[in-house]
């Protein structure tokens, strides 16, 4: 009489433990990963990475931390990246710190963001797909 139905139960329990076409995946700040992350959604990073990362598009908390080669669709960096980024489009908040090339289509830089490494252009009409490369 009170009971749910075993359908309502199912879709519960897969919110609950993530469900299959989520839009974007969350690492808290909280949270240590030393690996590669690979994500066909959105991240957002508030914690620390120690590997490479490929998605679809990349929110990186302020006081995130990532250590390796980033390559995602879009990008939109607040913390610190030490190692390479390849995107379509980028944005560096004010309090982003990136060690490392970078490789774009379209760019903006708020004050007092800080890039130290090489800035590449990329000619949108001769984009393949971003693929991650390991060494």
């Amino acid at each position: 009489m009170f009971s749910k139905s075993s359908s309502a139960q199912s879709s519960a329990s897969s919110i609950a433990t993530g469900a299959r076409h989520t839009p974007f995946s969350i690492l808290g700040s909280d949270v240590v990963v030393r690996g590669d992350i690979e994500a066909k959604v959105d991240l957002h990073i508030d914690g620390r990475v120690e590997g490479d990362i490929a998605c679809a598009a990349l929110v990186q908390g302020a006081e995130s931390r990532i250590k390796g080669h980033v390559a995602a669709k879009s990008a939109r960096i607040a913390g610190t990246i030490e190692g390479s980024i390849s995107t379509e489009e980028l944005v560096v908040e004010g309090s982003a710190r990136i060690l490392g090339d970078v490789s774009y289509q379209t760019i903006a830089i708020a004050a007092g963001g800080q890039i130290d490494g090489k800035l590449t252009h990329r000619d949108p009409s001769a984009q393949g797909d971003l693929k991650l490369v390991k060494s």
